[in-house]
């Protein structure tokens, strides 16, 4: 029997990445899991799973996350975790580098993903987590404690996501517990804003930026996306965590113990 035989979870951004390695890292952990996606496309593999279901939407949108939860109550009878992963970065855009007119949608298109959507998900998932006094958890990122992980509304979204996590585990203790994963550089085609015209770009399409990161991190290398999953499953069991809500683990190579 797996650590999460039986759990019920949802994961957002569930088609690559750090997402796509929670959601294969939880099916070996014997948990059912519906995967939100942005594309049709993704995850075709993984149709016809007994212990999937795929519901393409933008996490942004109240409904889409809406969905997720009835899909899981439909399909497996409830909810136990909801992994609001989905996220989206800057590439380091600095402030002086936009008009005023590319930052209002940027801050949009940015803010939208990493904390709204959040948001959304913690809103409509409440009720069911409440039901089975269930756990809900956030992808951060190392720049939820220090600048430099990204520009100014990358930053500025990811620091407002660790606000998050502290209030809703006060809000809906003690019911529900609230937590985070904040991981640090990662080998992953995370991709840019389209208000920033990086909608095409990802993280580790420049190996140049790869090599570069590692240099700066203690453990000397740049994590795969399967080195933080451990974090989620812990979050997630039953029993491995049960007194832990309001905390955002790091999981950055030491990169954060260099402030």
């Amino acid at each position: 029997m797996g650590r999460l035989a039986g759990r019920r979870v949802i994961v957002t951004g569930a088609g690559s990445g750090i997402g796509r390695a929670i959601v294969e890292r939880f099916l070996a952990e014997g948990a059912q899991v519906v995967c939100v996606i942005r594309n049709d496309a993704d995850l075709a593999e993984l149709r016809d799973h007994p212990d999937v279901e795929i519901i393409v939407g933008d996490v942004a949108s109240y409904d889409t996350n809406k969905r997720a939860v009835e899909a899981a109550k439909q399909r497996f009878d409830g909810l136990d975790a909801f992994i609001a992963n989905a996220g989206v970065w800057d590439f380091h855009k600095r402030l002086s580098k936009m008009s005023s007119e590319t930052l209002a949608s940027a801050y949009e298109d940015i803010m939208s993903v990493n904390f709204r959507a959040p948001l959304f998900a913690a809103h409509a998932a409440a009720e069911a987590l409440l039901a089975s006094r269930g756990t809900f958890i956030v992808t951060g990122s190392n720049a939820c404690f220090r600048a430099g992980g990204g520009g100014v509304l990358y930053t500025a979204s990811k620091f407002a996501l660790r606000g998050l996590v502290q209030q809703l585990a006060l809000e809906m203790a003690p019911g529900v517990r609230v937590n985070g994963v904040a991981p640090g550089a990662t080998d992953t085609g995370l991709s840019g804003s389209a208000a920033l015209e990086q909608r095409d770009r990802e993280m580790n399409a420049d190996k140049a930026r790869v090599s570069a990161m590692a240099t700066h991190i203690p453990l000397k290398y740049v994590s795969m996306p399967a080195d933080h999953t451990g974090l989620y499953v812990l979050l997630a069991s039953v029993s491995e965590a049960p007194y832990v809500t309001g905390s955002i683990f790091v999981s950055d190579g030491g990169l954060i113990a260099g402030i």
